[in-house]
């Protein structure tokens, strides 16, 4: 080759090399066409594999193939070159062929490989490749051979893989090198190694930012937040991770209120934040349910360039949702120009939160019209609304929705539809769902347990309890609610309260306000008033509101005036505004026919302006909400309902129903108290119920007060004569729901 043909190749060569650094398909391309007029036979292989280097570095992977078929003589760089492209596009197939048929590899060769297996999600052939390099007699790894194999080996948790990689970069001299030093650091930590990880640090000697916020990210995951928050302080320079690791870091081991004042520190200093570091406090506010500090950070974010931003508008709607103002997080869900799963997510989640069912339904609805495809996570939680609705109809088409999308797999939704079937009184439905499940959790267990606790089964619910023992699962305080109930309504009073003692004792579960009004229910309903009070008054603190209205309301069933006003006196202080406590009072007066002590209770009210809630009950048919209240006459069909309603009387007075009046706070006879009974919301949404949803269908009620006594038990006779399954739920506490069948063993609630 000529002296000018010489100069000419490295001018082409230094221009493709820079094309290549810049990514320039179009200059190589040009660059291509100069040697093909230029040279008449083969160019050089030195500019050829600059050639194709260019056209792999700038995505041209055809091109690079092209030019590598039509070398006459490719050599180990040429190789390595088109190897390390199809490594970068994940093309594993075309890379082993090409690996396989090399007459010669070198560390280059083997990187490549190691790479190429780990980005294609294979980190266990990366450690086979590595392993492959160890036994090649003229190949020994490199600083990025080794930087990458600690990378695979924290993949892989593989703890022996970690430290035979770490013995190796100190016997070639690589351990005091940052490149090397810091993903051993990540390593160690991500491993739960802190120890090793600690020691790797402090033999480095040019410790960067990037090792500082490594170590303090395996500190933190690993909750010793003291050494993180004594590492921070110690740092010199500190760059935006690291402020933002700290953040993240502090929230996520429940330090939420010094994660904010971290980021008020952040802000003092001028440090720019991203949307990550957005994301974690606004998470810190959502758990402190902080709406102020919420709001001015919003008010914070709406000046920067992230107003818009799908991760930080997703957090928003989360925190408001948790700071319970769903309109503020509805209102930037609605802003949003863009929205993703995780923000629907967000916002379905945080109607469910906000006692919000019927719109986290409108929602999900919403979504899929957008097209956006449901996960598990979405799908779960909009099945937990419809659980929360009592909705089998809605409920019934997610299954179906489940099982046509393949997410019927994810434990999330199938919790979610054992807690569902359970919730309707389909109980049978929901064990068969718990029995095909292929992995069972707590959750499981525990959907499960309280579905049969909600119907007063106290044996399947003990004996899935014990189940769940022996297979080696803990219970939580959700799971101690479900048997403790059950065991109230089954009278076990001894049973509930050895549960109740070894909750804490053998399982670690701090009792919490449930638990307590779940003992305070264990001995009123049994008649032990006295054990009631006696147990209250050994409580660690008072009980809430329900937990003293549970025991009024057992004293007005058992006339138990002197622990009942000790009970409406508590519960008056408790909440001055709940009108429990008088019309609990009133009922206890009433039932002794005291009605000038009802008349006085009534005047306090009036002077509080505490209000009664009426009471009303619905029943949901063909996707329409139907409402009652007693004595209604507004419903279309009212003469048919009433007609019915009178047939029921009649029939349930031949099967021995003797009204109940004990509920008519008023001084009237008692014929005219069985006629103001009898036209009660439920009776009217049963009678309705009876008339239209067909009959292999069960009839599902639900009422915003508690079910009187007298039509608890009038629903027992109207099941009975009918031979049709009642469900009545008490929309006050949505966990306590009562099923009436012929074919079942029914039991108090």
């Amino acid at each position: 080759m000529s002296y000018a043909a010489h100069a000419l190749c490295n001018h082409y060569a230094a221009i493709l090399s820079s094309a290549a650094a810049a990514g320039g398909a179009r200059v190589a391309g040009a660059v291509h066409c100069r040697i093909l007029r230029t040279f008449s036979q083969n160019p050089p292989t030195y500019l050829l594999n600059q050639l194709l280097t260019a056209y792999a570095k700038s995505g041209r992977l055809a091109r690079a193939r092209r030019v590598f078929d039509g070398m006459p003589d490719p050599n180990l760089f040429t190789r390595n070159a088109l190897l390390s492209a199809l490594a970068h596009a994940r093309l594993v197939p075309d890379m082993e062929r090409l690996f396989a048929s090399m007459p010669e590899r070198d560390a280059v060769s083997y990187n490549a490989v190691i790479s190429g297996f780990s980005g294609s999600g294979s980190p266990a052939r990366s450690a086979d490749a590595y392993r492959a390099l160890l036994r090649e007699e003229n190949v020994r790894p490199t600083r990025i051979t080794l930087s990458a194999m600690v990378m695979v080996a924290s993949a892989l948790a593989d703890r022996a893989l970690g430290r035979q990689v770490h013995c190796q970069a100190l016997r070639l001299g690589f351990g005091a090198y940052a490149f090397v030093g810091s993903p051993l650091v990540d390593m160690y930590a991500k491993m739960g190694l802190v120890g090793d990880a600690r020691r790797v640090f402090e033999e480095m000697e040019n410790k960067t930012v990037v090792m500082y916020n490594t170590l303090i990210t395996g500190l933190l995951r690993c909750k010793m937040v003291d050494d993180a928050k004594g590492l921070f302080e110690m740092m010199m320079d500190r760059d935006s991770i690291t402020w933002t690791t700290m953040v993240t870091g502090l929230t996520q081991n429940g330090l939420q209120s010094e994660a904010l004042d971290v980021f008020r520190r952040m802000r003092v200093e001028g440090v720019s934040i991203d949307q990550y570091t957005f994301g974690s406090i606004l998470t810190a506010c959502g758990a402190l349910a902080a709406l102020e500090e919420g709001r001015q950070i919003h008010a914070y974010i709406t000046r920067t360039w992230y107003e818009d931003n799908l991760f930080v508008g997703s957090a928003l709607v989360d925190m408001y949702s948790k700071c319970r103002n769903i309109r503020s997080a509805e209102a930037v869900f609605r802003r949003m120009t863009c929205r993703n799963i995780i923000s629907w997510t967000a916002m379905i989640v945080g109607y469910g939160q906000n006692a919000c069912s019927e719109d986290a339904v409108r929602v999900f609805s919403e979504m899929q019209r957008d097209g956006i495809k449901p996960d598990d996570f979405t799908l779960g939680s909009v099945i937990s609304s419809c659980a929360n609705l009592a909705s089998m109809e809605e409920g019934a088409q997610f299954h179906c929705l489940a099982l046509v999308s393949g997410l019927m797999r994810y434990i999330t939704v199938s919790n979610a539809l054992v807690t569902l079937y359970g919730k309707c009184g389909s109980i049978e439905d929901a064990h068969c769902l718990f029995d095909d499940m292929s992995f069972r959790d707590q959750v499981s267990w525990t959907a499960l347990v309280s579905g049969y606790a909600q119907f007063g089964k106290a044996k399947e619910t003990i004996d899935l309890f014990e189940k769940m023992l022996e297979n080696g699962l803990s219970p939580d305080g959700v799971t101690f609610i479900g048997v403790l109930s059950a065991c109230s309504r089954a009278g076990l009073v001894e049973k509930g309260r050895d549960y109740f003692e070894s909750m804490q004792k053998d399982h670690g579960v701090v009792p919490i306000e449930d638990h307590y009004t779940c003992m305070i229910d264990l001995y009123s309903r049994s008649g032990r008033l006295k054990e009631a009070e006696e147990f209250i008054k050994q409580m660690p603190h008072s009980p809430d509101a329900f937990g003293w209205a549970t025991l009024l309301s057992s004293c007005r069933l058992r006339g138990n005036m002197e622990i009942g006003k000790w009970a409406a006196e508590n519960l008056l202080e408790t909440d001055p505004q709940n009108p429990a406590s008088y019309v609990l009072l009133c009922s206890m007066h009433a039932a002794k026919g005291e009605w000038t002590e009802v008349a006085q209770l009534r005047r306090g009210m009036r002077d509080r302006q505490v209000k009664k809630e009426p009471g009303c009950s619905w029943i949901k048919y063909k996707n329409k909400v139907h409402i009652f209240s007693a004595d209604d006459q507004s419903h279309p069909f009212s003469r048919r309902i009433y007609e019915k309603l009178e047939w029921l009387n009649s029939k349930m007075a031949e099967e021995g129903y003797k009204p109940d009046v004990s509920s008519v706070l008023h001084d009237v006879a008692d014929a005219d108290k069985v006629h103001m009974i009898s036209h009660h919301s439920e009776k009217l949404a049963i009678a309705f119920g009876l008339i239209f949803v067909p009959e292999e269908m069960p009839i599902r009620i639900v009422k915003n007060l508690r079910v009187c006594v007298d039509c608890h038990n009038a629903t027992k006779f109207i099941s009975k004569i009918t031979g049709r399954d009642i469900l009545v739920r008490d929309a006050i506490s949505v966990e306590k729901a009562v099923q009436f069948s012929v074919e079942r063993n029914l039991k108090e609630w």
